[in-house]
């Protein structure tokens, strides 16, 4: 067994739920436990450990390993220590019974199976081991600094990298752990999240016309914002990430059949591409609905804790240019899933995604990562550390 399975394995058997997939108190939920196991370990190494408080018992960790001479550029690699809950959904629909065996890490074949296994306590172990084996070795970087940061909260708001940027931190590039399958990842799609209601006027379902049914107007604006819009979204195509896509993943309107509904609320799903904006994105949306003449009122709201826009780095930076040497990579590579890296690389540190596993397989109830990636991934991150200068 290597040190990377067998850190992946303790990992696993840590639970560290985002709370946003757990009722209020739920034992499995917070990412402190994972966040003082892996301080723990780097003090044993030799590391200087920080703990980046963002909520109460829910802190980012902060490992460096400093380099021989004076810091003249600095590397982050930042994996989330957070996961999803059982079903990869939030309460009501998932989350909320939790079987022990996600946190039981098992070995079927050549995969490793387990909650967190690909995302993202796979790249967890791939880059603490890898940040370990330089500081034992010696082949440390005489003038760049590496930082691990374990960060919270990506698989809701986003907070552990916003709290980061917000402290000031600085890199010349941050490495995000993400189940890429080990491609180098130079750009993804960004995310916008919103509400949108309708509000009409209640009547008894007998006489429909003394109200106005929110519904109705709801309908309207699916229809069109399914049609319409997302045909415009299609002339709008990335070479790397194809086109802006929209979503509608949820509905609800009325009470029983005998009412005519006085409110509607939907649920939008809005991928965008690099140069959009969560404004502008608002704006053509709110003048599409505003052509339609509802009967009732309309209101939006923006239900994402910040703004996650989309990444695109260049790859001919020198140290993209150099990870995709070491890599093997001749070619940029690009993600459709959202991730830190945005927050990241809108706060000014450079990133790119890179770590082992398959996105396919991150929020499913049989979550699992390849054995072989982990190895590799740890040689291929050790490889590109070690020509560092």
């Amino acid at each position: 067994m290597t040190e990377t399975e067998k850190l992946l394995r303790e990992l696993i058997g840590i639970p560290s739920v985002n709370p946003a997939y757990l009722p209020a108190g739920n034992a499995y939920a917070g990412e402190q436990r994972m966040a003082q196991f892996v301080a723990k370990r780097a003090r044993r190494a030799g590391l200087e450990v920080e703990l980046q408080q963002v909520f109460p018992n829910r802190p980012n960790v902060l490992v460096r390993l400093a380099p021989k001479g004076k810091i003249r550029q600095r590397v982050l690699l930042a994996p989330h220590l957070d996961t999803v809950g059982g079903l990869g959904l939030p309460p009501p629909l998932g989350g909320v019974e939790l079987p022990g065996q996600f946190f039981t890490p098992r070995i079927k074949g050549n995969r490793l199976y387990g909650r967190g296994a690909c995302d993202t306590k796979g790249s967890v172990a791939v880059m603490l081991t890898a940040l370990e084996e330089l500081a034992r070795g010696a082949q440390r970087p005489a003038n760049t600094e590496i930082t691990f940061a374990g960060l919270i909260d990506e698989e809701s708001g986003q907070n552990g990298s916003r709290a980061l940027v917000k402290s000031h931190f600085k890199a010349d590039l941050a490495i995000v752990g993400e189940p890429t399958r080990l491609q180098v990842v130079t750009a993804h799609k960004g995310v916008v999240w919103l509400e949108l209601r309708t509000l009409g006027r209640a009547a008894h379902g007998s006489h429909p016309e003394l109200g106005i049914n929110a519904v109705e107007d709801m309908a309207r604006i699916v229809v069109v914002l399914l049609s319409e819009y997302a045909a415009r979204l299609r002339s709008r195509k990335h070479p790397l990430l194809g086109q802006a896509t929209i979503n509608v993943g949820a509905m609800h309107g009325g009470s029983q059949p005998n009412v005519v509904p006085g409110e509607c609320r939907s649920l939008i799903d809005r991928r965008t591409l690099p140069g959009e904006t969560d404004a502008a994105v608002v704006k053509e949306i709110q003048r599409m609905i505003k052509t339609l003449k509802l009967k009732g009122g309309f209101k939006w709201r923006n239900i994402q804790g910040g703004p996650c826009p989309a990444l695109q780095t260049d790859p001919k930076l020198s140290l993209v240019h150099l990870f995709f040497q070491c890599a093997g990579q001749s070619r940029a590579a690009a993600a459709d899933f959202f991730s830190d890296a945005g927050v990241l690389s809108a706060g000014g540190l450079p990133s790119v995604l890179f770590g082992p596993g398959d996105i396919a397989q991150a929020h499913t109830p049989d979550e699992w990562v390849a054995l072989e990636q982990l190895q590799r991934g740890k040689d291929l991150l050790v490889k590109f550390l070690c020509r560092l200068p």
